[in-house]
């Protein structure tokens, strides 16, 4: 059947309901005009206007209440029918592709062709996924043991991505069948995060506190009446509780940002003076690793909206790090300069050590919870592995990025784009 004869066929089901409903009303009038012109005496022919003005009348939609509940099953009954498979599929955001009785593809959406390329009607289902999982999904559905399944499937090339797959019949003795692809990909990420995560955090404690339990168990045994001993293992029991103090402090301070939600703009922050603040806070650190701290600020105001806490703790991370782990070169130098990044306007504070500086395989991955360039230095330095974490997920908040530029033997240095508005 063609779509004009599907809209010819709608709209007389339309018609008819039409005179159904109003068919005492019709009867009604066509007595009326009758016995009116009965008594009047005027011929039959002048009957036929008023018959056909109320059968009109008749025909037109109910006013008040719109239409009956039988003309608009008769609409949509025209919709769907002018509703093709292919218009419904591309509806679907998530790849469909349709297949016939032998498992060959009738039809693939564009997210389809986008996800797996090379589908076109013909193709055997078969042949394209070749995974057990799929295979066996595709059997049970066409032999008729279920009518509808759902695996999971992982798709290698180009990029791996792990799909929640459903297949199920089309309707009733259509020979058809359906195969939806939901993407699982982000999802999957998402749990592999946080169980790396739970695992990180869990061997970060574990580590201090097994250290722990062993001095606990030497000074009540054998060093039980060694002073010297006893003083020197209660120092070090003394900084792994404080290590694991600074780890759980920066586990909450995550915790808090995530749940955050992004930073409206309204505060004003003096970037002078802030990173005035840190510089003093952390001279001590700095005076202990034999590091000088060198100041370039631009002259005027250097106001930016955002959280004055908040930045504190980036530029008190940065610069503590570059103390720690620049050492060797002596000294550290903060600049705060007004910068146009891609043709925003905003400041950029740049803090630069002359150390050993990061190897270039390591900056992509250096803001990742508990990544550490090397492990030893790190624990030596008292790092929780969380600081630049932290870093990232507070500029996200003020709409700012975090830049990373090293050169091995030359040192590293992070520069801060605030936008100024």
């Amino acid at each position: 059947m063609t779509d004009l004869d599907a809209g010819q066929k709608g709209m007389a089901q339309i018609l008819a309901a039409r005179l159904w409903n109003s068919r005492w009303l019709l009867a009604a009038g066509v007595a009326a005009v009758l016995i009116a012109f009965a008594f009047a005496g005027v011929s039959a022919y002048a009957l036929v206007p008023a018959l056909l003005l109320l059968l009109a009348a008749a025909m037109l939609p109910a006013a008040g209440l719109g239409q009956s509940a039988d003309g608009a099953a008769a609409i949509e009954a025209i919709g769907l029918q002018r509703l093709s498979g292919e218009y419904l599929a591309a509806a679907v955001a998530d790849p469909l592709i349709i297949f016939d009785h032998a498992a060959t593809i009738v039809h693939a959406n564009a997210a389809a062709f986008a996800a797996f390329g090379g589908i076109a009607p013909g193709i055997s289902l078969p042949l394209k996924f070749r995974a057990p999982e799929m295979q066996t999904l595709l059997d049970s559905v066409l032999s008729g043991t279920l009518a509808s399944d759902v695996v999971d499937y992982t798709e290698k090339l180009p990029v791996e991505r792990a799909y929640r797959v459903s297949a199920s019949s089309v309707g009733h003795g259509t020979d058809l069948y359906v195969l939806v692809f939901k993407d699982q990909s982000e999802t999957r990420r998402i749990d592999r995060m946080r169980a790396d995560f739970i695992a990180n955090a869990s061997h970060e404690l574990r580590t201090p506190l097994a250290s722990i339990a062993g001095f606990i168990e030497t000074l009540r045994g054998p060093a039980r009446n060694d002073p010297a001993a006893r003083e020197q293992f209660l120092q070090i029991m003394q900084n792994q509780t404080g290590r694991m103090a600074r780890l759980i402090d920066d586990l909450l301070s995550l915790s808090r940002l995530e749940m955050k939600p992004y930073l409206k703009p309204g505060t004003e922050v003096d970037l002078r003076q802030t990173v005035d603040s840190v510089i003093d806070s952390l001279a001590p650190l700095a005076r202990e690793n034999s590091v000088a701290i060198e100041r370039d600020f631009a002259k005027g105001p250097l106001n930016v909206p955002g959280d004055r806490d908040e930045l504190f703790q980036v530029f008190e991370n940065l610069l503590e790090n570059a103390c720690k782990y620049g050492q060797s070169g002596g000294r550290v130098l903060v600049s705060i300069a007004r910068g146009d990044l891609d043709s925003e306007p905003g400041i950029d504070v740049t803090i630069r050590d002359f150390g050993p500086g990061i190897p270039e395989e390591h900056i992509p991955r250096i803001t990742e919870r508990f990544y550490r360039i090397d492990v030893e230095t790190s624990r030596t330095q008292k790092g929780t592995g969380l600081g630049l974490s932290i870093v990232k997920h507070i500029l996200t908040r003020h709409n700012a990025r975090l830049t990373i530029k090293s050169e091995v033997g030359k040192g590293a240095a992070f520069s801060v784009h605030l936008p100024t508005h």
